[in-house]
Formats: structure tokens, sequence, C-alpha cells
């Protein structure tokens, strides 16, 4: 495993880093799309069920599968990385709507009420006052999110797209466990590092928390 790190250093690097963008890029967009999605589900009621089971059927569609069919669907080449990027992006919203609209829907009623005597209506009261509060429920969903793309962004190796994945494909060819071995270490270190950085996000965007556990 050492051996084959200081042999291509360049290809893991490289490796390392497109893992890295296509584990991050899709749960990005994913959120900004399920932000609204998210928000309308948990404003009228009556669409939460139809959005959030839509949401479960798009998670369960296999992801090697939905990277084979995506060049048809939005008319890319099939080794582009960007499929990876659109699919992950489909099982980020899948996961993250329902979050989204929990979050929301936990903000309590007296709040919201106390937001409008006070002023705010509207996106006013939607970005100052609901989406602050309803941020540790997302971050949760958010953190889950990220640990499945880096998970899910290997089996891209499968059609051809160069990322850590590629370790445990070259490491099966030619029968290497070590090499299948770093890839997997590279994974969780990938994982665990970004999901401490999206923690300590969680804790800059939330210092009410910490005023809380202070007393």
């Amino acid at each position: 495993m050492i051996q084959y790190l200081r042999d291509h250093p360049d290809d893991v690097w490289q490796w390392f880093l497109a893992h890295v963008w296509l584990s991050v890029l899709p749960v990005l967009i994913g959120l900004l799309i399920a932000l609204p999605i998210g928000w309308l589900a948990s404003r009228f009621r009556w669409t939460y069920a139809p959005i959030t089971n839509l949401a479960g059927v798009l998670y369960t569609i296999p992801s090697v599968a939905l990277f084979i069919i995506m060049p048809s669907i939005i008319h890319t080449k099939i080794l582009s990385p960007i499929n990876v990027v659109v699919a992950l992006t489909v099982y980020s919203v899948a996961l993250l709507v329902r979050v989204v609209a929990d979050g929301l829907s936990s903000v309590p009623v007296d709040v919201r009420a106390a937001a409008t005597a006070m002023g705010f209506k509207g996106f006013g009261r939607f970005f100052k006052v609901e989406l602050p509060i309803a941020v540790p429920v997302i971050t949760a969903g958010v953190r889950v999110a990220m640990v499945s793309n880096v998970s899910l962004v290997s089996a891209a190796a499968l059609i051809g797209v160069a990322q850590l994945g590629s370790l445990f494909t070259e490491g099966f060819s030619l029968q290497m466990t070590s090499t299948v071995l770093l890839g997997i270490l590279l994974c969780l270190l990938l994982a665990l590092t970004l999901d401490l950085l999206i923690l300590t996000l969680n804790r800059w965007l939330t210092p009410w928390q910490r005023a809380v556990v202070s007393r």
C-alpha cells in the first residue's frame, strides 16, 4: 500500500482531488435545489407526502445504472465527470428535500409569530429566522449526503471516471489487495475530513447553541 503510494503519488493525488470535487459539488448544488422544494413541502403540507415519496423513489435508482443512462439524458460523453455530478446531485436532492422540509417544520409556531410581530415577513423571515433555526437539522442531512456521495463516487470508476475508485478497479484487475486498502483508507479519510468541516460550519452558523451549552 505504501509502496504503491510512493510509486504513483501524482496519480493518487489527482484521483483524490477528483474525488473531492465529485463528492462536494453535487451536495452544494443539491442543497440549493432542495431548499426551495423543502420550503414548499413545509409551507403547503399537502405537498409533503408526494414530494418526499418521489425523493425516496429517486434514491432507490442504482448508482451505476444512473451513471450509464445519464449521457443519453443530458447528452454528454459516457466518460464525462458531468454525468457523475448530475447523478449524485439527484441523490443529494432526494436525501435533502425531506431534511429541509422537516427542519423548517420544526421551527416553533410561536417563534414564527414573534418574528412576524417584529416585522419579519416572507423571504426576510425565512432567511433571518426560520432557516437559521433549521440549520442543525439540515446539517445532519448534509452530513449523510456528503458521506454517501464519497462512497457513491467510487462506483463511477466502473464506467471509467477517474477518482479514488480507480484504486479499487486497478487493485482488483492486478489482484493487489493493498491497492484496494489504500483506496478504502483514503475514502475514509476524505469522508471524516468533510464531516468535520460540516460540523465546524454548523457550529459557526449556530452560535446560540454554544451559548446554551455553556450555561
